[in-house]
Protein backbone atom coordinates (compact mmCIF):
# COMPACT_ATOMS: atom_id res chain seq x y z
CA UNK A 1 0.00 0.00 0.00
CA UNK A 2 1.29 3.20 -1.08
CA UNK A 3 1.65 5.57 2.09
CA UNK A 4 -0.46 8.33 2.66
CA UNK A 5 0.64 11.78 2.71
CA UNK A 6 -1.18 14.04 4.70
CA UNK A 7 -0.85 17.49 6.48
CA UNK A 8 -1.18 17.27 9.96
CA UNK A 9 -4.23 18.52 10.32
CA UNK A 10 -5.42 15.49 8.46
CA UNK A 11 -3.35 13.34 10.92
CA UNK A 12 -4.20 14.50 13.34
CA UNK A 13 -8.32 13.65 12.57
CA UNK A 14 -7.77 10.42 10.40
CA UNK A 15 -6.02 9.62 14.45
CA UNK A 16 -8.83 10.60 16.30
CA UNK A 17 -10.77 8.15 14.32
CA UNK A 18 -7.93 5.28 14.27
CA UNK A 19 -7.92 5.93 18.45
CA UNK A 20 -11.92 5.14 18.47
CA UNK A 21 -13.13 8.76 19.33
CA UNK A 22 -16.68 9.40 18.06
CA UNK A 23 -17.55 12.48 19.13
CA UNK A 24 -15.46 15.85 19.59
CA UNK A 25 -16.82 18.91 21.26
CA UNK A 26 -15.02 22.05 20.41
CA UNK A 27 -15.14 25.79 19.23
CA UNK A 28 -12.31 26.48 16.46
CA UNK A 29 -10.29 29.72 16.19
CA UNK A 30 -7.00 30.63 14.40
CA UNK A 31 -4.28 28.67 15.78
CA UNK A 32 -6.63 25.44 15.53
CA UNK A 33 -8.30 26.54 12.05
CA UNK A 34 -6.23 24.31 9.88
CA UNK A 35 -7.24 20.93 11.75
CA UNK A 36 -11.19 22.31 11.31
CA UNK A 37 -11.08 22.00 7.66
CA UNK A 38 -10.36 18.01 7.57
CA UNK A 39 -12.72 17.79 10.65
CA UNK A 40 -15.35 19.19 7.82
CA UNK A 41 -15.01 16.00 5.98
CA UNK A 42 -14.82 13.55 8.52
CA UNK A 43 -16.85 10.32 8.10
CA UNK A 44 -16.65 9.13 11.88
CA UNK A 45 -16.19 12.17 14.09
CA UNK A 46 -19.29 14.19 14.67
CA UNK A 47 -17.98 17.82 16.02
CA UNK A 48 -20.39 19.36 18.65
CA UNK A 49 -19.87 23.66 18.05
CA UNK A 50 -20.23 24.50 21.42
CA UNK A 51 -20.71 28.09 23.14
CA UNK A 52 -17.66 28.21 25.33
CA UNK A 53 -14.57 26.56 25.68
CA UNK A 54 -15.45 25.28 29.17
CA UNK A 55 -18.59 23.77 27.86
CA UNK A 56 -16.34 21.60 25.82
CA UNK A 57 -13.99 20.37 28.43
CA UNK A 58 -17.30 19.33 30.76
CA UNK A 59 -19.35 17.94 28.19
CA UNK A 60 -16.17 15.69 27.04
CA UNK A 61 -15.97 14.96 30.82
CA UNK A 62 -19.40 14.48 31.18
CA UNK A 63 -19.25 11.84 27.84
CA UNK A 64 -16.94 9.85 29.60
CA UNK A 65 -18.53 9.64 32.77
CA UNK A 66 -21.33 8.12 30.99
CA UNK A 67 -19.65 5.48 28.99
CA UNK A 68 -16.42 4.82 30.08
CA UNK A 69 -14.86 5.95 26.71
CA UNK A 70 -12.39 8.77 26.71
CA UNK A 71 -13.61 12.49 25.85
CA UNK A 72 -12.37 14.61 23.79
CA UNK A 73 -12.49 18.47 23.57
CA UNK A 74 -10.80 20.89 20.54
CA UNK A 75 -9.52 24.42 21.38
CA UNK A 76 -7.86 27.30 19.98
CA UNK A 77 -4.48 28.72 21.37
CA UNK A 78 -4.44 31.31 24.17
CA UNK A 79 -7.70 32.01 25.40
CA UNK A 80 -9.73 28.82 23.82
CA UNK A 81 -6.78 26.96 25.52
CA UNK A 82 -7.08 28.62 29.01
CA UNK A 83 -10.62 28.32 28.60
CA UNK A 84 -10.09 24.96 29.21
CA UNK A 85 -7.99 24.86 32.24
CA UNK A 86 -11.03 24.56 34.53
CA UNK A 87 -12.47 21.20 32.69
CA UNK A 88 -9.24 19.74 32.75
CA UNK A 89 -8.33 20.17 36.29
CA UNK A 90 -12.02 19.12 37.33
CA UNK A 91 -11.68 15.74 35.21
CA UNK A 92 -7.73 15.42 36.80
CA UNK A 93 -9.31 15.46 40.46
CA UNK A 94 -12.27 12.81 39.47
CA UNK A 95 -9.90 10.87 37.28
CA UNK A 96 -12.34 11.28 33.98
CA UNK A 97 -10.24 9.79 30.99
CA UNK A 98 -10.30 12.66 28.68
CA UNK A 99 -7.85 14.03 25.71
CA UNK A 100 -7.89 17.95 25.67
CA UNK A 101 -6.38 18.79 21.72
CA UNK A 102 -5.59 22.70 21.32
CA UNK A 103 -4.15 24.43 18.34
CA UNK A 104 -0.66 26.57 19.20
CA UNK A 105 0.93 29.42 17.95
CA UNK A 106 3.41 28.45 14.67
CA UNK A 107 7.22 26.86 16.26
CA UNK A 108 9.05 30.38 15.73
CA UNK A 109 6.53 32.23 17.41
CA UNK A 110 6.67 30.17 20.76
CA UNK A 111 8.09 32.74 23.14
CA UNK A 112 7.49 35.85 21.99
CA UNK A 113 4.43 36.47 23.21
CA UNK A 114 2.75 36.45 20.06
CA UNK A 115 -1.60 36.73 19.20
CA UNK A 116 -3.17 34.43 21.31
CA UNK A 117 0.01 32.83 22.58
CA UNK A 118 -0.23 30.97 25.99
CA UNK A 119 2.25 28.35 27.14
CA UNK A 120 -0.91 25.87 27.82
CA UNK A 121 1.54 22.82 28.60
CA UNK A 122 3.26 25.02 31.34
CA UNK A 123 -0.17 26.10 32.46
CA UNK A 124 -2.06 22.55 32.46
CA UNK A 125 0.97 19.88 34.00
CA UNK A 126 0.22 20.37 37.55
CA UNK A 127 -3.67 19.19 36.38
CA UNK A 128 -2.74 16.35 34.27
CA UNK A 129 -1.74 12.64 33.42
CA UNK A 130 0.13 13.99 31.17
CA UNK A 131 0.69 16.66 28.03
CA UNK A 132 2.53 17.17 24.57
CA UNK A 133 3.79 19.89 22.64
CA UNK A 134 3.99 19.02 19.04
CA UNK A 135 5.56 20.30 16.62
CA UNK A 136 6.06 18.32 13.86
CA UNK A 137 3.44 16.63 12.17
CA UNK A 138 4.96 13.28 11.66
CA UNK A 139 4.78 12.68 15.48
CA UNK A 140 0.90 13.63 15.55
CA UNK A 141 -0.10 9.26 14.59
CA UNK A 142 2.24 8.22 17.57
CA UNK A 143 1.17 11.28 20.39
CA UNK A 144 -2.57 10.77 19.56
CA UNK A 145 -2.08 6.97 20.19
CA UNK A 146 -0.33 7.48 23.41
CA UNK A 147 -2.50 10.47 24.73
CA UNK A 148 -5.60 8.18 24.72
CA UNK A 149 -3.51 5.37 26.35
CA UNK A 150 -2.24 7.26 29.13
CA UNK A 151 -5.83 8.90 29.44
CA UNK A 152 -7.54 5.29 29.32
CA UNK A 153 -5.40 3.42 31.22
CA UNK A 154 -4.07 2.58 34.85
CA UNK A 155 -5.73 5.77 36.92
CA UNK A 156 -7.80 7.31 34.18
CA UNK A 157 -7.38 11.51 33.87
CA UNK A 158 -6.74 13.99 31.46
CA UNK A 159 -4.05 13.92 28.89
CA UNK A 160 -3.36 17.16 26.86
CA UNK A 161 -1.92 17.49 23.38
CA UNK A 162 -0.91 21.00 22.38
CA UNK A 163 0.15 21.01 18.33
CA UNK A 164 1.65 23.97 16.54
CA UNK A 165 -0.16 25.73 13.96
CA UNK A 166 2.94 24.76 11.23
CA UNK A 167 2.68 21.20 12.38
CA UNK A 168 -0.82 21.16 11.30
CA UNK A 169 0.16 22.69 8.08
CA UNK A 170 3.17 20.66 7.09
CA UNK A 171 2.86 17.45 5.36
CA UNK A 172 4.07 13.95 6.34
CA UNK A 173 3.43 9.96 6.00
CA UNK A 174 0.88 8.90 7.71
CA UNK A 175 1.85 6.24 9.80
CA UNK A 176 -0.54 4.56 12.40
CA UNK A 177 1.56 3.02 15.13
CA UNK A 178 0.82 -0.37 15.69
CA UNK A 179 2.72 -0.05 18.98
CA UNK A 180 2.95 1.47 22.58
CA UNK A 181 6.54 2.96 23.20
CA UNK A 182 6.37 4.13 26.82
CA UNK A 183 9.31 3.20 28.74
CA UNK A 184 8.61 3.54 32.71
CA UNK A 185 4.76 3.70 32.17
CA UNK A 186 3.25 0.23 33.60
CA UNK A 187 -0.34 1.36 34.25
CA UNK A 188 -1.94 -2.43 35.59
CA UNK A 189 -0.51 -3.73 38.32
CA UNK A 190 -1.33 -6.75 39.75
CA UNK A 191 -2.31 -6.84 43.26
CA UNK A 192 0.53 -8.61 45.54
CA UNK A 193 -1.06 -12.18 47.09
CA UNK A 194 0.52 -11.74 50.26
CA UNK A 195 -1.26 -8.33 50.59
CA UNK A 196 -4.71 -9.70 49.53
CA UNK A 197 -4.12 -12.53 52.15
CA UNK A 198 -3.06 -9.99 55.11
CA UNK A 199 -6.55 -8.81 54.12
CA UNK A 200 -8.39 -11.61 54.28
CA UNK A 201 -6.72 -12.34 57.52
CA UNK A 202 -7.97 -8.90 58.88
CA UNK A 203 -11.64 -8.88 57.24
CA UNK A 204 -11.49 -12.64 59.18
CA UNK A 205 -10.22 -11.34 62.60
CA UNK A 206 -12.33 -7.77 62.43
CA UNK A 207 -15.97 -7.12 64.59
CA UNK A 208 -16.42 -3.83 62.99
CA UNK A 209 -15.44 -4.01 59.54
CA UNK A 210 -16.51 -1.25 56.77
CA UNK A 211 -15.85 -1.22 52.88
CA UNK A 212 -15.24 2.22 52.12
CA UNK A 213 -15.83 2.90 48.11
CA UNK A 214 -14.67 5.28 46.23
CA UNK A 215 -15.10 6.28 42.38
CA UNK A 216 -12.30 3.99 41.69
CA UNK A 217 -15.00 1.41 41.43
CA UNK A 218 -17.18 2.37 38.69
CA UNK A 219 -13.89 4.06 37.06
CA UNK A 220 -12.74 0.55 36.99
CA UNK A 221 -15.83 -0.80 36.19
CA UNK A 222 -15.34 -3.22 39.17
CA UNK A 223 -19.26 -2.94 40.71
CA UNK A 224 -19.78 -6.66 39.93
CA UNK A 225 -16.94 -8.13 41.74
CA UNK A 226 -17.05 -5.48 44.23
CA UNK A 227 -20.68 -6.81 44.76
CA UNK A 228 -19.34 -10.57 44.73
CA UNK A 229 -16.74 -9.38 47.38
CA UNK A 230 -19.27 -7.53 49.70
CA UNK A 231 -22.17 -10.58 49.26
CA UNK A 232 -19.23 -12.87 50.54
CA UNK A 233 -17.78 -10.84 53.36
CA UNK A 234 -21.36 -10.15 55.13
CA UNK A 235 -19.78 -6.69 55.97
CA UNK A 236 -21.65 -2.93 55.47
CA UNK A 237 -20.30 -0.59 53.10
CA UNK A 238 -20.72 3.07 52.47
CA UNK A 239 -19.87 4.46 48.51
CA UNK A 240 -18.32 8.12 48.76
CA UNK A 241 -19.83 10.49 46.76
CA UNK A 242 -17.83 9.55 43.69
CA UNK A 243 -18.99 6.45 43.94
CA UNK A 244 -22.39 6.63 44.58
CA UNK A 245 -23.88 4.34 42.22
CA UNK A 246 -20.86 2.12 42.29
CA UNK A 247 -23.10 -0.77 44.17
CA UNK A 248 -27.35 -0.43 44.35
CA UNK A 249 -28.36 1.66 47.01
CA UNK A 250 -31.04 -1.15 47.73
CA UNK A 251 -28.13 -3.64 48.69
CA UNK A 252 -29.08 -4.63 52.38
CA UNK A 253 -25.59 -4.14 53.68
CA UNK A 254 -24.97 -0.12 52.27
CA UNK A 255 -25.16 2.41 55.34
CA UNK A 256 -25.36 5.35 52.92
CA UNK A 257 -22.76 8.26 51.95
CA UNK A 258 -19.75 9.21 54.72
CA UNK A 259 -18.54 12.40 55.10
CA UNK A 260 -19.42 16.21 55.51
CA UNK A 261 -23.00 15.45 54.39
CA UNK A 262 -22.93 11.95 55.14
CA UNK A 263 -25.67 9.87 56.57
CA UNK A 264 -25.01 8.89 60.24
CA UNK A 265 -24.85 5.10 60.02
CA UNK A 266 -22.27 5.61 57.42
CA UNK A 267 -20.28 8.26 59.38
CA UNK A 268 -20.65 6.55 62.68
CA UNK A 269 -19.61 3.05 60.94
CA UNK A 270 -16.09 4.47 60.02
CA UNK A 271 -15.40 6.06 63.03
CA UNK A 272 -15.91 3.36 65.32
CA UNK A 273 -14.94 0.39 62.33
CA UNK A 274 -11.63 -1.61 63.61
CA UNK A 275 -10.75 -2.17 59.99
CA UNK A 276 -11.64 0.20 56.91
CA UNK A 277 -11.49 -1.93 53.49
CA UNK A 278 -10.99 1.04 51.35
CA UNK A 279 -11.12 0.40 47.65
CA UNK A 280 -11.03 3.24 44.90
CA UNK A 281 -11.18 5.64 47.60
CA UNK A 282 -8.56 8.41 48.21
CA UNK A 283 -9.34 9.97 51.75
CA UNK A 284 -10.01 13.15 50.88
CA UNK A 285 -10.75 15.71 53.64
CA UNK A 286 -14.90 15.87 52.86
CA UNK A 287 -14.74 12.33 54.08
CA UNK A 288 -12.37 12.17 56.84
CA UNK A 289 -13.35 15.37 58.56
CA UNK A 290 -10.16 16.42 60.77
CA UNK A 291 -7.61 14.02 59.77
CA UNK A 292 -6.26 13.36 63.24
CA UNK A 293 -9.59 12.16 64.83
CA UNK A 294 -10.83 9.72 61.38
CA UNK A 295 -11.60 6.45 62.41
CA UNK A 296 -8.82 6.52 65.36
CA UNK A 297 -9.11 2.81 66.19
CA UNK A 298 -9.18 1.64 63.01
CA UNK A 299 -6.80 -0.56 60.84
CA UNK A 300 -6.56 0.67 57.50
CA UNK A 301 -6.21 -1.84 54.23
CA UNK A 302 -6.14 0.19 51.45
CA UNK A 303 -6.32 -0.46 47.67
CA UNK A 304 -5.88 2.06 44.65
CA UNK A 305 -4.28 1.63 41.34
CA UNK A 306 -2.80 4.43 42.13
CA UNK A 307 -0.01 4.03 44.59
CA UNK A 308 0.74 8.00 44.95
CA UNK A 309 -3.21 7.64 46.84
CA UNK A 310 -2.06 4.94 48.93
CA UNK A 311 -0.85 6.40 52.42
CA UNK A 312 -1.19 10.48 50.77
CA UNK A 313 -3.66 11.36 53.99
CA UNK A 314 -4.27 7.96 55.65
CA UNK A 315 -1.31 5.61 56.85
CA UNK A 316 -2.59 2.12 55.49
CA UNK A 317 -1.76 -0.65 57.43
CA UNK A 318 -2.04 -2.82 54.62
CA UNK A 319 -1.36 -1.41 51.05
CA UNK A 320 -2.77 -3.16 47.72
CA UNK A 321 -1.90 -1.34 44.52
CA UNK A 322 -4.00 -3.21 41.55
CA UNK A 323 -7.31 -2.43 39.91
CA UNK A 324 -10.17 -2.20 41.71
CA UNK A 325 -12.02 -5.62 40.14
CA UNK A 326 -8.78 -7.85 40.30
CA UNK A 327 -8.57 -6.51 43.71
CA UNK A 328 -12.01 -7.69 44.81
CA UNK A 329 -11.65 -10.84 42.82
CA UNK A 330 -8.54 -11.96 44.21
CA UNK A 331 -9.71 -11.35 47.85
CA UNK A 332 -12.97 -12.83 47.55
CA UNK A 333 -11.38 -16.04 46.16
CA UNK A 334 -9.35 -15.71 49.72
CA UNK A 335 -12.12 -15.21 51.87
CA UNK A 336 -14.19 -18.01 50.61
CA UNK A 337 -11.32 -20.29 50.72
CA UNK A 338 -11.45 -19.24 54.62
CA UNK A 339 -14.75 -18.89 55.11
CA UNK A 340 -14.79 -22.53 53.75
CA UNK A 341 -12.04 -23.97 56.41
CA UNK A 342 -12.98 -22.03 59.31
CA UNK A 343 -15.46 -19.07 59.33
CA UNK A 344 -14.83 -17.38 62.88
CA UNK A 345 -16.69 -13.53 61.59
CA UNK A 346 -19.26 -12.62 64.00
CA UNK A 347 -20.27 -9.37 63.51
CA UNK A 348 -23.81 -9.39 65.00
CA UNK A 349 -23.60 -6.91 67.41
CA UNK A 350 -21.98 -4.57 65.15
CA UNK A 351 -24.81 -4.92 62.68
CA UNK A 352 -27.35 -4.41 65.48
CA UNK A 353 -25.71 -1.03 66.24
CA UNK A 354 -25.94 -0.10 62.58
CA UNK A 355 -29.14 -0.96 61.75
CA UNK A 356 -30.27 0.65 64.59
CA UNK A 357 -28.70 3.64 63.57
CA UNK A 358 -29.58 2.92 59.86
CA UNK A 359 -33.13 2.98 61.47
CA UNK A 360 -33.05 5.98 63.77
CA UNK A 361 -31.43 8.38 61.71
CA UNK A 362 -32.61 7.92 58.23
CA UNK A 363 -32.40 11.20 55.86
CA UNK A 364 -35.08 13.34 55.74
CA UNK A 365 -36.63 16.95 55.95
CA UNK A 366 -38.91 19.09 57.55
CA UNK A 367 -41.81 21.45 56.03
CA UNK A 368 -40.21 25.07 55.44
CA UNK A 369 -40.86 28.13 57.96
CA UNK A 370 -41.14 30.18 54.55
CA UNK A 371 -44.26 28.27 52.45
CA UNK A 372 -41.81 27.62 49.73
CA UNK A 373 -41.42 24.16 48.52
CA UNK A 374 -38.74 22.09 50.24
CA UNK A 375 -36.10 21.09 47.63
CA UNK A 376 -35.31 18.04 49.17
CA UNK A 377 -38.93 16.72 47.90
CA UNK A 378 -38.58 18.44 44.02
CA UNK A 379 -35.33 16.64 44.25
CA UNK A 380 -36.38 13.16 45.69
CA UNK A 381 -39.29 13.08 43.25
CA UNK A 382 -37.30 13.29 39.95
CA UNK A 383 -35.85 10.93 41.18
CA UNK A 384 -38.77 8.49 42.04
CA UNK A 385 -40.29 9.92 38.63
CA UNK A 386 -37.71 8.97 36.37
CA UNK A 387 -36.58 6.40 37.69
CA UNK A 388 -32.93 4.50 38.34
CA UNK A 389 -32.27 3.81 34.71
CA UNK A 390 -31.95 7.72 34.16
CA UNK A 391 -28.84 9.75 34.95
CA UNK A 392 -28.24 12.47 36.64
CA UNK A 393 -26.00 15.64 36.41
CA UNK A 394 -25.44 18.11 39.62
CA UNK A 395 -23.71 20.86 39.36
CA UNK A 396 -21.98 22.17 42.87
CA UNK A 397 -23.22 23.25 46.15
CA UNK A 398 -26.44 22.19 48.43
CA UNK A 399 -28.51 20.88 45.40
CA UNK A 400 -25.58 18.71 44.15
CA UNK A 401 -25.37 17.41 47.67
CA UNK A 402 -29.27 16.54 47.71
CA UNK A 403 -29.41 15.01 44.54
CA UNK A 404 -26.51 12.77 46.36
CA UNK A 405 -28.66 12.01 48.91
CA UNK A 406 -32.00 11.97 47.56
CA UNK A 407 -31.76 10.02 44.52
CA UNK A 408 -31.65 6.24 44.66
CA UNK A 409 -28.82 4.83 42.68
CA UNK A 410 -28.81 1.35 41.73
CA UNK A 411 -26.28 1.73 38.66
CA UNK A 412 -23.11 3.08 38.03
CA UNK A 413 -22.13 5.62 36.02
CA UNK A 414 -25.69 7.00 36.37
CA UNK A 415 -24.60 10.03 38.93
CA UNK A 416 -22.07 12.46 37.54
CA UNK A 417 -20.99 15.77 39.30
CA UNK A 418 -17.72 17.60 40.01
CA UNK A 419 -16.12 16.14 43.29
CA UNK A 420 -13.02 16.78 43.39
CA UNK A 421 -13.02 20.52 42.32
CA UNK A 422 -16.56 21.52 42.98
CA UNK A 423 -16.73 23.45 39.46
CA UNK A 424 -20.13 25.56 39.56
CA UNK A 425 -21.44 25.38 36.09
CA UNK A 426 -20.70 22.01 35.12
CA UNK A 427 -24.11 20.39 35.40
CA UNK A 428 -25.44 21.69 32.03
CA UNK A 429 -22.57 20.76 29.85
CA UNK A 430 -21.64 17.65 31.21
CA UNK A 431 -25.63 16.67 30.93
CA UNK A 432 -25.17 17.56 27.62
CA UNK A 433 -22.10 15.35 26.92
CA UNK A 434 -23.65 12.01 28.70
CA UNK A 435 -26.64 12.88 26.45
CA UNK A 436 -24.64 12.58 23.44
CA UNK A 437 -22.59 9.23 24.68
CA UNK A 438 -25.93 7.78 25.52
CA UNK A 439 -28.73 9.10 23.51
CA UNK A 440 -31.51 6.54 24.48
CA UNK A 441 -30.99 7.52 28.28
CA UNK A 442 -32.70 10.18 29.98
CA UNK A 443 -30.77 12.76 31.40
CA UNK A 444 -31.63 15.32 34.14
CA UNK A 445 -28.89 18.11 34.56
CA UNK A 446 -29.84 19.16 38.49
CA UNK A 447 -28.69 22.58 38.67
CA UNK A 448 -28.59 25.96 41.29
CA UNK A 449 -30.03 29.09 39.81
CA UNK A 450 -26.41 30.15 40.15
CA UNK A 451 -24.26 27.57 38.75
CA UNK A 452 -27.06 27.17 35.70
CA UNK A 453 -26.30 31.34 35.01
CA UNK A 454 -22.40 29.68 34.61
CA UNK A 455 -22.73 27.74 31.61
CA UNK A 456 -26.54 28.02 30.44
CA UNK A 457 -25.51 29.52 26.89
CA UNK A 458 -24.85 25.79 26.16
CA UNK A 459 -28.62 25.22 25.62
CA UNK A 460 -27.95 26.66 22.13
CA UNK A 461 -26.05 23.76 21.68
CA UNK A 462 -28.27 21.38 23.01
CA UNK A 463 -30.71 22.69 20.57
CA UNK A 464 -29.29 23.15 17.58
CA UNK A 465 -27.77 19.38 17.93
CA UNK A 466 -30.82 17.67 19.25
CA UNK A 467 -29.75 17.09 22.22
CA UNK A 468 -32.96 17.18 24.68
CA UNK A 469 -31.17 17.22 27.95
CA UNK A 470 -33.59 18.45 31.15
CA UNK A 471 -32.25 20.68 33.22
CA UNK A 472 -34.23 21.33 36.61
CA UNK A 473 -33.27 24.64 38.20
CA UNK A 474 -33.21 24.08 41.92
CA UNK A 475 -34.32 28.17 42.15
CA UNK A 476 -33.85 29.23 45.53
CA UNK A 477 -33.04 32.92 44.48
CA UNK A 478 -29.09 32.28 46.20
CA UNK A 479 -25.67 31.05 46.23
CA UNK A 480 -27.45 28.26 48.37
CA UNK A 481 -24.16 26.78 50.18
CA UNK A 482 -22.46 29.62 50.61
CA UNK A 483 -25.89 30.83 52.19
CA UNK A 484 -25.97 27.95 54.82
CA UNK A 485 -22.23 28.56 55.37
CA UNK A 486 -23.09 32.04 56.26
CA UNK A 487 -26.06 30.91 58.24
CA UNK A 488 -24.72 29.17 60.80
CA UNK A 489 -21.06 30.42 60.81
CA UNK A 490 -21.27 33.85 59.76
CA UNK A 491 -24.42 35.29 61.84
CA UNK A 492 -26.67 34.87 59.19
CA UNK A 493 -24.95 37.97 57.74
CA UNK A 494 -26.14 37.07 53.99
CA UNK A 495 -23.22 39.21 52.32
CA UNK A 496 -23.51 38.91 48.34
CA UNK A 497 -25.40 35.73 47.88
CA UNK A 498 -28.99 36.77 47.09
CA UNK A 499 -29.16 36.41 43.77
CA UNK A 500 -32.71 37.32 42.46
CA UNK A 501 -34.01 34.90 40.17
CA UNK A 502 -37.31 34.36 42.23
CA UNK A 503 -38.70 34.83 45.51
CA UNK A 504 -40.60 37.99 44.92
CA UNK A 505 -37.52 39.62 43.51
CA UNK A 506 -37.03 40.99 39.90
CA UNK A 507 -36.44 37.45 38.58
CA UNK A 508 -33.38 38.16 36.48
CA UNK A 509 -33.08 36.20 34.09
CA UNK A 510 -36.70 34.90 34.42
CA UNK A 511 -35.63 31.17 33.94
CA UNK A 512 -38.46 30.38 31.47
CA UNK A 513 -38.16 33.33 29.45
CA UNK A 514 -34.40 32.38 28.98
CA UNK A 515 -35.34 28.67 27.66
CA UNK A 516 -37.78 30.13 25.79
CA UNK A 517 -35.21 32.49 23.65
CA UNK A 518 -32.79 29.25 23.55
CA UNK A 519 -35.65 27.29 21.76
CA UNK A 520 -35.97 25.39 25.09
CA UNK A 521 -39.39 24.45 26.25
CA UNK A 522 -39.38 26.68 29.63
CA UNK A 523 -41.91 25.47 32.82
CA UNK A 524 -42.14 26.76 36.41
CA UNK A 525 -42.97 25.20 39.52
CA UNK A 526 -44.52 27.18 42.65
CA UNK A 527 -46.34 24.71 44.81
CA UNK A 528 -45.89 21.41 46.30
CA UNK A 529 -49.35 20.14 44.55
CA UNK A 530 -47.41 20.68 41.21
CA UNK A 531 -44.09 19.18 41.39
CA UNK A 532 -45.17 15.69 40.16
CA UNK A 533 -47.15 17.04 37.42
CA UNK A 534 -44.45 19.15 36.16
CA UNK A 535 -42.01 16.57 36.02
CA UNK A 536 -44.12 14.36 34.29
CA UNK A 537 -44.98 17.29 31.64
CA UNK A 538 -40.63 17.41 31.55
CA UNK A 539 -40.34 13.56 30.95
CA UNK A 540 -43.05 14.23 28.16
CA UNK A 541 -40.74 16.56 25.65
CA UNK A 542 -38.43 14.72 24.20
CA UNK A 543 -37.56 17.00 20.92
CA UNK A 544 -35.82 19.32 22.68
CA UNK A 545 -34.28 20.36 26.37
CA UNK A 546 -36.63 21.00 28.70
CA UNK A 547 -35.83 24.20 31.78
CA UNK A 548 -37.67 23.94 34.89
CA UNK A 549 -37.83 26.79 37.31
CA UNK A 550 -38.08 25.14 40.88
CA UNK A 551 -39.06 27.85 42.92
CA UNK A 552 -37.54 26.74 46.12
CA UNK A 553 -37.12 27.69 49.87
CA UNK A 554 -33.58 29.69 50.68
CA UNK A 555 -34.03 28.61 54.13
CA UNK A 556 -33.61 24.86 52.90
CA UNK A 557 -30.17 23.30 54.46
CA UNK A 558 -28.28 20.51 53.88
CA UNK A 559 -28.42 17.76 56.87
CA UNK A 560 -26.26 15.47 58.44
CA UNK A 561 -23.67 18.15 58.26
CA UNK A 562 -19.72 18.13 59.88
CA UNK A 563 -18.71 21.62 59.69
CA UNK A 564 -15.35 21.89 58.36
CA UNK A 565 -11.97 21.20 60.23
CA UNK A 566 -13.63 19.24 63.23
CA UNK A 567 -14.17 15.45 64.12
CA UNK A 568 -16.50 13.65 62.29
CA UNK A 569 -18.05 12.23 65.85
CA UNK A 570 -19.37 16.13 65.60
CA UNK A 571 -21.63 15.49 63.21
CA UNK A 572 -24.87 17.32 63.19
CA UNK A 573 -28.43 15.63 62.73
CA UNK A 574 -30.07 19.62 62.49
CA UNK A 575 -28.95 22.79 63.51
CA UNK A 576 -27.59 22.11 67.01
CA UNK A 577 -28.73 18.29 67.16
CA UNK A 578 -26.68 15.68 67.48
CA UNK A 579 -27.20 11.96 67.19
CA UNK A 580 -26.90 10.92 70.84
CA UNK A 581 -24.23 8.32 70.69
CA UNK A 582 -23.78 7.26 73.86
CA UNK A 583 -27.20 6.35 74.18
CA UNK A 584 -27.18 4.81 71.07
CA UNK A 585 -24.10 2.75 70.98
Amino acid sequence: MTPQHLTGAQALVQSLEHAGAEVVFGLPGGAILPTYDPLMDAKKLRHVLVRHEQGAGHAASGYAHATGKVGVCLATSGPGATNLITPIADAQMDSIPMVAITGQVGSSFIGTDAFQEADIVGMTMPVTKHNFLVKDAAEIPKVIKQAFHIASTGRPGVVLVDVTKDAQQATAEFVWPETLDLPGYRPQPRPHTKQIREAASLLMQARRPVFLLGGGVIRGRASQQVTELIDTSGAPFVTTLMGRGALPDSHPSHLGMPGMHGTVAAVSALQRADLIVAIGARFDDRVTGRLDSFAPNATIVHADIDPAEISKNRTADVPIVGQAAEVATALTAELRERIAADDTRDYESWWSTLSMLRDTYPLGWTATADGYTAPQKVISRIGEISGPDSIYVAGVGQHQMWSSQFIRYEKPNSWINSGGLGTMGYSVPAAMGAKVGRPDTTVWAIDGDGCFQMTNQELATCVINDIPIKVAVINNSSLGMVRQWQNLFYDKRYSHTDLNTGHGTRRIPDFVKLADAYGAAGLRCERDEDIDATIEQAMEINDRPVVVDFQVSADAMVWPMVPAGVSNDEIQIAQGMSPEWERDI
